[in-house]
């Protein structure tokens, strides 16, 4: 089957290696490219290890192919996926008011997060070695950073891979096991520049986000936006009270 591209319809990737196209077929597809030698990272594979999840709101994947570019020594790959007609919430992944989603949409997105969290698997979305090292890095060694308790999680999940009124999961790249409440911690940090927004995360992850994995998992989003604000001096919408969310945290948490 030939597919023609709307080349009007582009989405970009944030590290310039995917882009997607609405196609003649009503579908959408997905084109990344790899060196070589990054061809045994699981993001390489993380839509096709996706298809097995159950109970997720998701784009489901038709068909894909890969080839080879001899000239450039990259590997190509093609994914064809059903088309999401809702927009993401945030494209740049980082919503500057309220979105104003409706109840319908909070109680599908923890619908899908909850099966997402039961399902068994040997991915690692965010493993014990990073979070603990980013965190230390940060704040030397003024907290215990031993997770307890693991899920299996989105792990990038922002507000440019939800969308609405709709609500999808997008981008399944990274998922993998990682502390209980990575991905609602990942939702509150982006929400921080609203704070009606990033309330309304706590309250619906609240179960969640009170675990002591799930404060260590809001730390390590504190420590990410410190770190990155140190090396570059660039503010976000949850720049500032992501740090002061990092203090709150620290004196929460035993070292």
């Amino acid at each position: 089957m030939e597919l023609s591209l709307d080349l009007s319809t582009v989405a970009y990737g944030n590290d310039g290696d995917t882009a997607g196209y609405a196609t003649s077929e009503g579908t959408w597809l997905r084109v990344q490219w790899r060196p070589r030698w990054r061809l045994a990272e699981q993001a390489w594979t993380g839509a096709e290890a996706a298809s097995v999840l159950r109970g997720v709101a998701r784009p489901e994947l038709l068909r894909s192919m890969r080839w080879a570019d001899q000239d450039r020594d990259v590997v190509w790959k093609a994914e064809e996926l059903t088309l999401i007609g809702s927009k993401a919430v945030a494209p740049n992944g980082t919503p500057t008011a309220d979105p104003g989603l409706s109840d319908a949409w909070w109680v599908s997105l923890k619908t899908s997060l909850t099966a997402l969290a039961a399902h068994p698997t040997g991915r690692v979305g965010m493993g014990q070695e990073h979070l603990s090292l980013r965190i230390a890095e940060v704040y030397g060694g003024e907290v215990a950073t031993v997770v307890e308790e693991w899920t299996t999680a989105h792990a990038d999940l922002h507000w440019g891979n939800l969308t609405a009124p709709d609500c999808w999961l997008l981008d399944w790249e990274d998922w993998g096991a990682g502390p209980r409440g990575l991905d609602a911690a990942t939702l509150w940090g982006f929400s921080l520049g609203v704070p009606a927004l990033a309330d309304r995360v706590l309250a619906e992850f609240a179960d969640d986000l009170a675990t002591r994995s799930g404060r260590l998992a809001q730390l390590l989003f504190c420590a990410n936006v410190e770190r990155a604000f140190r090396r570059s001096g660039r503010e976000m919408p949850f720049t500032g009270p992501a740090i002061e969310a990092g203090k709150r945290l620290l004196s929460e948490l035993p070292a």
